[in-house]
């Protein structure tokens, strides 16, 4: 088997279960060197328990891989800061950066409240910013250093939830289509360093999915987190150096890439808005409808 990762150094947010755990165990079978980060909490964000991590890095050390355990909450400045001085600290370097940590506290918009708002923002989009903000602010120096463009990855995690919109997902949904807009304005600005920024939406079945709604075996399968880890594998190696500013829907149904906002049916600009009623029903009439859960227009 090529190894496609073969001495990079990969941290890996939210590694101790599901999707990110087989992404750490992915990237260290072709080579990379994995801080498994995670803070052991609940689906909902409570607690800490430092045993998934470990348990990561035992099965990836069993394996001949090289793994360390990180337990910093990635959305805390300071513990993202230490997160990437582990990754230096242990093996001198840093090649790619996976924002997967992530938390669910689902609830419709009405019964919605402050705390399950905060917490799933900050966990999310925080936790893709402080880690980002860090692992890109090395390399910026490493750039000035040796005058040179490193190789470097950031890989963040969005969903369908919130790049098409799920009931139910406000805060959710919004944290992700956030971290769409943030990897695609960080993959315009870090270009020049060398470094790409790409976002995958998963399609996987793991603790924060698994009681949405009852599967069929054939569903299971489809659903194996085990199917989003070879997009990233490749996204995290060289060989993905010209791609950038992606968002990749990947489950074990599809890989496809999905396509951003683009400006639909134009007119001239309108000063009586008591005259908009006819020309914003002929817009809405041209454009075409906004995507469903499927990512196809909805019915």
């Amino acid at each position: 088997m090529s190894r496609l990762c073969e001495g990079r150094v990969c941290i890996v947010t939210g590694a101790g279960r599901g999707i990110g755990r087989e992404y750490a165990k992915m990237l260290a079978a072709h080579g990379a060197r994995v801080v498994v980060n995670d803070l052991g909490g609940s689906p909902s964000g409570e607690g800490a328990d430092a045993t998934p991590a470990q348990a990561v890095v035992d099965e990836v050390t069993a394996g001949g891989g090289e793994a360390v355990a990180s337990y910093e909450d990635v959305s805390e400045f300071a513990g993202a800061r230490r997160m990437i001085e582990q990754a230096l600290d242990t093996w001198g370097k840093l090649d790619v950066l996976v924002n997967n940590a992530g938390i669910l506290r689902d609830r419709m918009l009405v019964n919605m409240t402050e705390a399950e708002w905060d917490a799933v923002i900050k966990v999310h989009l925080k936790g893709t910013f402080a880690p980002a903000h860090h692992a890109a602010a090395h390399w910026r120096d490493v750039v000035k250093q040796t005058g040179a463009p490193v190789d470097a990855r950031i890989i963040n995690t969005s969903s369908v939830s919130g790049i098409y919109g799920n009931i139910g997902q406000t805060n959710y949904g919004a944290a992700k289509q956030g971290i769409a807009g943030f990897s695609i304005i960080a993959a315009r600005e870090l270009r020049r360093y060398g470094i790409t920024v790409n976002c995958i939406a998963p399609g996987a079945l793991t603790r924060l999915t698994e009681n949405l709604r009852e599967r069929t075996e054939e569903e299971k399968r489809q659903s194996d987190p085990f199917w989003i880890a070879p997009i990233v594998t490749w996204l995290a190696s060289t060989e993905s150096k010209d791609v950038t500013g992606r968002m990749f829907e990947a489950s074990g149904r599809i890989l496809a890439i999905a396509e951003g906002w683009h400006r639909g049916p134009v007119v001239e600009p309108v000063a009586d808005p008591a005259q908009l009623g006819p020309v914003v029903e002929r817009l809405v009439a041209k454009a075409r409808k906004n995507a469903g859960m499927n990512g196809m227009d909805l019915d």
